[in-house]
């Protein structure tokens, strides 16, 4: 076959990593006998990638592969879905859970082209695996053979609502009815997972979005009392090592957003926060928002990446049920020999799902190198993932069981294995299936039952992925 092969990456992470991986990948392309057209340098941006594209045009493609090396978001995806009519595959390179900097997050990057094609109403094949993976020759016949189309296999019902913890279930309906969702900034090009229509929320479960301009943030940040600051980072260096180490005016700044979310927090009666953390926290204020919004949720006031409204509102939920903070997450690995998972973002953990095993430490962001992050293990024990999906355009209460193991850190930051109530093989092709968001939440504790009633209360399906 004549395969158009697009290779796409972004500079902010391992740059000599992502082209070793990216070689490797297509020296077993070659090693098919396919005839492989396109370019083999990485493409970093749209208008790279655009230009790869017109040359694409010109050929007559059997099949269209994007090659997901690092993390991107999915605008570059659709793109190449709408104007290339051959059929589309995806291989994205898992990585090493070393220790250190997750170097390329490709799967992320997978599980958003997923969710962006599928509510586009694209089919596409997938694959996960390393270019020097067991099988990898199979695997990659099987992909331009059609064989590994991305199909729904989740296990979807209508519960209804009852169910013998009426109390907590009925206290989860009266906080999501009169939930103030606070929304900072806009959720990032290309992040469909992040979108939200405030109506239809309203219509969902009753709650509603208070919109806040990021500038607005920032000047709250920016005219916090020193005394007050002071005060904060002292309380902080208790419970957090490290604070020395990290570059002290960025920490500073840090703890100012901080105080600024607190403030929008009390004053506009927000109960979970949608922050859009990146780039301009970093470009134009100067810090990382990620240690910040996980003392947020330290307080109890869930605070959700990249402006993700139905995050923020998943998040929520599971603190409601659980009594204690719950946590907003991206899936960063499955990986079927292990039969684990790996959670993971930057460092938003709140200190109360801290190992004990892995003290608290003050780090700084893996890609833009700026404090204030937590860095820690995930502490071991049962959890529950929830999250409201919008996935193929229908909301549904999305759940799944688990069991966070005792395990060292994969990835600096936060971070966390866990061995889903499903094989990680089923896992992954129910996310990719059905196209899921790339974030869901979770709290430690059994709450299916709960979230299940929760779902038929709301009158929405149920879709069990573990």
């Amino acid at each position: 076959m004549r395969i158009g092969v697009l290779p796409l990456a972004r500079p902010t992470f391992d740059v000599p990593f992502a082209e070793a991986q990216a070689a490797a990948a297509f020296a077993a392309l070659d090693a098919t006998g396919h005839d492989l057209v396109g370019p083999r340098g990485l493409l970093f941006d749209a208008a790279a990638t655009r230009e790869a594209l017109a040359a694409l045009k010109g050929e007559a493609l059997d099949r269209v592969l994007v090659l997901q090396v690092t993390f991107t978001d999915a605008s570059m995806t659709c793109v190449i879905a709408e104007e290339l009519t051959a059929p589309l595959l995806l291989w994205a390179v898992p990585e090493p859970r070393a220790g250190g900097r997750l170097r390329l997050n490709a799967f992320c990057g997978l599980n958003l082209a997923a969710h962006a094609l599928k509510l586009r109403g694209k089919d596409f094949g997938w694959l996960y695996a390393a270019p020097d993976s067991p099988g990898l020759d199979e695997s990659l016949a099987l992909l331009v053979s059609g064989g590994l189309a991305a199909e729904g296999r989740g296990v979807e019902d209508r519960p209804d609502a009852t169910f013998v913890d009426a109390k907590a279930v009925a206290g989860v309906l009266k906080r999501l009815g009169n939930a103030r969702i606070g929304v900072v900034g806009e959720h990032p090009l290309g992040f469909d997972t992040c979108a939200y229509d405030p109506d239809a929320m309203a219509r969902l479960c009753g709650a509603s979005a208070e919109r806040i301009e990021l500038p607005a943030l920032f000047d709250r940040a920016r005219a916090a009392d020193p005394g007050r600051i002071a005060a904060v980072r002292a309380e902080t260096a208790t419970r957090l090592g490290g604070l020395d180490a990290v570059d002290q005016e960025q920490l500073d700044r840090s703890l100012r957003v901080f105080a600024g979310l607190s403030d929008l927090a009390r004053e506009k009666s927000l109960d979970a926060l949608a922050v859009r953390c990146w780039p301009e926290m970093f470009t134009e204020y100067g810090c990382a928002a990620c240690g910040p919004m996980a003392m947020m949720n330290g307080a109890k006031v869930p605070a959700a990446c990249e402006a993700d409204v139905y995050g923020a509102l998943s998040a929520l939920v599971l603190q409601e049920l659980a009594g204690e903070p719950s946590l907003l997450v991206d899936l960063v690995d499955l990986d079927p020999a292990s039969d684990t998972g790996v959670v993971w973002h930057c460092g938003l953990a709140p200190l109360t799902m801290a190992d004990p095993s892995t003290p608290p430490r003050a780090t700084i962001h893996s890609n833009r190198r700026m404090p204030l992050l937590h860095e820690f293990a995930l502490k071991p024990g049962r959890i529950t993932a929830a999250r409201f999906t919008q996935a193929q355009g229908r909301p549904r209460l999305m759940i799944a069981g688990a069991t966070m193991l005792q395990a060292p850190m994969s990835f600096t930051g936060t971070s966390g294995v866990l061995r889903f109530d499903a094989d990680a093989g089923t896992v992954a092709e129910r996310i990719m299936g059905e196209g899921l968001e790339h974030h869901f939440a979770f709290a430690y504790g059994e709450w299916r039952p709960q979230l299940r009633a929760v779902a038929g209360a709301l009158g929405l399906p149920v879709l069990e992925i573990a």
